[in-house]
């Protein structure tokens, strides 16, 4: 199997490879480096996100820019903020013997004049997004005139983007590079069209087939009636309890708007979308890579760019139009050598369209069933034993409490204490869980047989919802007249809600309807609501023990303080 110093390298990055733990190259590195350390010859290099693109032209051009010379001698150009810092990190890893040679980061989102004073310091590569790029050539403050060699990264994600035009003005102000070097994933007419127009009879290397995927990914699909989408997603998260991973929606919209039921239901997780600013953006990008978000839920757009380690499963909410999309989406897990999983949910008329995205990535589509409740609350039971029998003891003191624990449990037994721990881990999740319908949508099964195999929660979301509306008009603007207690909630006018948010929300928590409740006094830190005593006890499984906002909710009965 050949080695990185078998491929040509300067001796010194072979060394900061070997440092890096990285002795052999991934096909694209192995086939692109010796042709891209020529230096004279244009090169389209296809292959998969995650496959070691970034150190197929890296390791080439610190290999062959004059380090003596400090003016930009190397322009690598990728479509996102967050690639585009990746990209400098693992350059700076490559270049820590190549002390004379120094690399800049140029995108939108931060100080134009910081990153201007940079350049003026002096550098021989710059990588930049093309918008920030063409500001600078603009102010003139770059100038790229002596710039040998160009790299356009993720070339249909940019064009993806709309930013071909931007890539024409970039690549025209280049006029004396000696070779361009194309890294894409997949290969649409217009990136073969750019290539016609600027490139001079490139060598092309394909890694794998054009458009297919990653072979390190399983993919499945699961199917399930439209309005029962959210619940699917819901019950898959809750079934994979060690998920790390991206959820993909259509819209801007979606994706917040899933993101705020999770939240309110305590997961952790957060939205990456269009309206974001750069600083709320780096805040969750920065929160999910330091997997304080278990889950992070994005648009296509939004998700350009990101490339984060180890993410375990890509969830597609709805499946794309485009087949390059769903590349892309499931190309962020199962990198680098790992495994990953692409899990996309469909209601049966869109099978018809998964097939065709099948087909075209050449890749086989597992039909999987959507677990029932006993089987997601036996996934999470199992999960609980794991974790608790590889709980870390050793950092406590723990030892000086046994003996009081012995003493506080000498009369109820071993199996006791066992059930005990369970319930107080387990029985809010097992009362969701208990009466939890079937979501799968049977071949041949008609929307009468679907209902009856509907019970609990997922029969009652759908059932009578018609005679309820009609029945809200009468009540909403009435006082509760039934048999009624109250309950306590640590949660207030300080936690962001005014009262008809506040109702909503413990609406939405609870699956109840606005017609068990009565008066809600809300206050600063707490609020106090009044409900049907019948619905008292649902209510209080729904919320007491989530998390709002990483805060624990507490709910109670306000008379005695215990729980229902």
């Amino acid at each position: 199997m050949i080695t990185f110093e078998q491929l040509g390298l300067d001796d010194r990055l072979v060394k900061a490879t070997s440092e890096l733990g990285y002795i052999h190259p991934t096909p694209i590195q192995e086939q692109a480096i010796p042709v891209l350390l020529g230096a004279t010859q244009d090169l389209i290099g296809l292959a998969q996100t995650g496959t070691g693109k970034t150190a197929a032209f890296a390791l080439p051009l610190l290999s062959i820019i004059k380090e003596d010379k400090k003016y930009p001698q190397a322009l690598i150009v990728c479509p996102t903020r967050e690639l585009c810092l990746q990209i400098v990190k693992e350059i700076v890893g490559f270049k820590k013997f190549m002390k004379e040679i120094n690399v800049v980061a140029v995108y939108g989102g931060a100080s134009i004049s910081l990153q201007i004073r940079d350049i003026k310091r002096g550098v021989q590569i710059i990588v930049a997004t093309p918008g920030r790029l063409i500001d600078l050539i603009e102010r003139k403050a770059v100038n790229l005139e002596k710039i040998q060699y160009v790299v356009l990264d993720e070339a249909d994600e940019m064009l993806n983007m709309g930013f071909q035009d931007d890539i024409e003005f970039i690549l025209k102000n280049t006029p004396i590079r000696e070779s361009t070097w194309l890294f894409s994933a997949t290969m649409p007419a217009a990136i073969r069209k750019v290539s016609k127009k600027y490139m001079d009879n490139p060598v092309e290397i394909t890694v794998g087939k054009a458009n297919t995927v990653n072979t390190s990914i399983d993919h499945q699909y699961y199917v399930t009636a439209a309005q029962h989408r959210y619940e699917t997603l819901k019950r898959l998260i809750d079934f994979n309890p060690g998920i790390y991973g991206i959820i993909f929606t259509r819209t801007k919209a979606d994706a917040q708007n899933i993101a705020e039921k999770l939240t309110r239901e305590g997961y952790d997780i957060d939205a990456l979308h269009g309206d974001l600013t750069q600083p709320q953006r780096d805040r969750v990008m920065k929160q999910f890579r330091d997997r304080s978000l278990q889950l992070l839920i994005a648009t296509d757009v939004a998700a350009r760019g990101i490339d984060v380690k180890e993410i375990t499963h890509v969830i597609n909410y709805e499946l794309p139009d485009d087949v390059e999309v769903y590349t892309h989406r499931s190309g962020r897990t199962g990198r680098a050598g790992s495994t990953g999983i692409c899990i996309s949910i469909i209601h049966s008329r869109e099978s018809y369209r998964l097939k065709q995205i099948q087909k075209i990535v050449q890749a086989p589509f597992n039909k999987m069933e959507i677990p029932s409740g006993k089987d997601v609350c036996r996934k999470q039971f199992f999960s609980f034993m794991d974790r608790l029998l590889s709980a870390d003891v050793s950092h406590g003191d723990y030892e000086s409490y046994v003996p009081m624990l012995e003493e506080r449990f000498a009369d109820i037994s071993k199996e006791e204490v066992l059930k005990r721990v369970a319930a107080l881990e387990f029985d809010r999740f097992l009362q969701y869980y208990e009466n939890a319908g079937d979501l799968n949508v049977r071949p041949g099964e008609n929307r009468a047989d679907r209902r009856d195999r509907q019970t609990g929660r997922d029969r009652r979301d759908r059932g009578g919802d018609n005679d309820r509306r009609g029945q809200r008009k009468d009540r909403d603007n009435r006082d509760f007249q039934g048999d009624t207690t109250r309950l306590f909630i640590n949660i207030g006018t300080k936690d962001g809600f005014y009262k008809a948010s506040f109702l909503q929300f413990i609406l939405d928590m609870s699956d109840l309807r606005k017609d068990v409740l009565g008066r809600i006094d809300m206050k600063e830190m707490n609020s106090w609501v009044e409900i049907d005593k019948n619905a008292a006890t649902q209510m209080v499984r729904s919320l007491d023990g989530k998390k709002f906002k990483g805060r624990k909710i507490r709910m109670n009965d306000a008379e005695t303080g215990g729980r229902r």
